[in-house]
């Protein structure tokens, strides 16, 4: 499994900002490499919405593995960039604790 070296938030704020001034995509940059990383930063706060979003796994998501060990997953790369809330603590030994379905207000589901 790879697993990279550079935060969450950080890699979808850097494919947004693509996005947004690549020519290859909505922009109108024909080589946005410099842009990218001289703006990515701009783009972080919807990179944590994303993430927050994302918290939840779908349906398929959740039938293709864990949805706890995907949200803990998904809560560790908000807590890395600050932004865990408090209904997700971690315990003493750095897990998270995650709510069960149903009681936290900031979730859908059951």
């Amino acid at each position: 499994m790879n697993i990279s070296s550079t935060r969450a938030v950080e890699r979808i704020a850097r494919v947004l900002a693509g996005q947004r001034l690549s020519s290859n995509a909505d922009g109108d940059s024909p080589s946005a490499g410099n842009a990218v990383n001289a703006n990515w930063r701009q783009y972080r706060d919807d990179a944590i919405a994303v993430l927050k979003t994302l918290r939840e796994p779908d349906d398929a998501m959740a039938a293709a593995g864990e949805p706890l060990v995907w949200e803990a997953m998904v809560l560790a790369a908000l807590a890395a960039e600050g932004e865990a809330d408090g209904s997700h603590e971690k315990d003493g030994a750095g897990a998270y604790h995650i709510p069960e379905p149903g009681t936290d207000p900031l979730h859908e589901g059951p």
